[in-house]
């Protein structure tokens, strides 16, 4: 079955927001919000692979970008899953349980579907490609380059992100992780987040209206730099570790790896 571009997001939308629903349905019994996290990373894979089994474009392109989006949002959320789930709950989400003290329930459950929305928004590089029915039947030199930044980019993601759950193994409360990656970025499993939508876009920059699937990397990057990442984190982790994070900010770099800096 193959559909138009219109119903393709209408039947992704339902699919995302039901998930998110039936999220939220169950963060209520578990009082843990961080599934959320979970949710948003398996609903990117869903929609790479609804794009790519019914979209229009020829087989090669958009299966690629499906099976290495899904394949990425696999590894992800399995990620996260172990990091949430029997675990309390982060202290970003009890910041805003305290922030909501009337109507909290509800406002988790904008908050949830705003996730999937957000994963409508950031999938516009997996339409595009999947959608387009003038690609080219083979991978373009652009489309390699991107799976090579994109293989590359997951790898560090992985290992930035490996390197920090041993760390917490043996961490002592108050510890700052600067193992690996971690001595050189505060935040090197942002950073190559970003790097995989870069990938994402400059696969996709090829196809009609391909320009736009650059709004994918940028809105991660402000959301990153401003909004959910960085401000979030590093404002819990300065509750949490005090003097030792703020020495961490002071010498290292917030999320391009880079040498340490000298104090005074």
């Amino acid at each position: 079955m193959i559909l138009s571009v219109t119903a393709l997001l209408t039947l992704g939308a339902a699919i995302v927001m039901l998930m998110m629903f039936l999220l939220w349905l169950l963060h209520l019994r578990m009082h843990n919000a961080g599934i959320v996290d979970i949710g948003w990373a398996f609903g990117l894979g869903v929609l790479a692979l609804l794009y790519g089994t019914l979209g229009r474009a020829p087989v090669i392109p958009r299966a690629t970008l499906a099976l290495l989006a899904s394949l990425w949002s696999l590894r992800l959320g399995i990620h996260l899953y172990h990091r949430v789930i029997g675990k309390p709950e982060e202290g970003r989400y009890q910041q805003l349980r305290s922030a909501w003290p009337t109507g909290t329930a509800w406002k988790f459950l904008l908050f949830f579907e705003a996730q999937a929305l957000l994963d409508l928004i950031l999938s516009l590089p997996f339409l595009l490609v999947c959608v387009d029915t003038t690609s080219p039947r083979s991978l373009s030199l652009t489309q390699i380059a991107a799976i090579i930044l994109l293989v590359l980019s997951i790898a560090g993601e992985s290992l930035a992100d490996a390197q920090l759950a041993r760390f917490k193994q043996s961490a002592t409360h108050g510890q700052v992780c600067t193992t690996g990656l971690w001595n050189y970025s505060r935040h090197p499993n942002y950073f190559f987040e970003w790097l995989i939508w870069v990938a994402y876009a400059l696969f996709a920059s090829g196809a009609h209206l391909g320009w736009l699937s650059w709004s994918a990397p940028a809105m991660m990057l402000y959301f990153l730099l401003r909004v959910t990442g960085i401000p979030a984190t590093e404002a819990q982790s300065l509750r949490s570790k005090g003097a030792a994070y703020a020495e961490y900010q002071r010498t290292t770099s917030a999320f391009v790896p880079w040498f340490k800096k000298s104090l005074s």
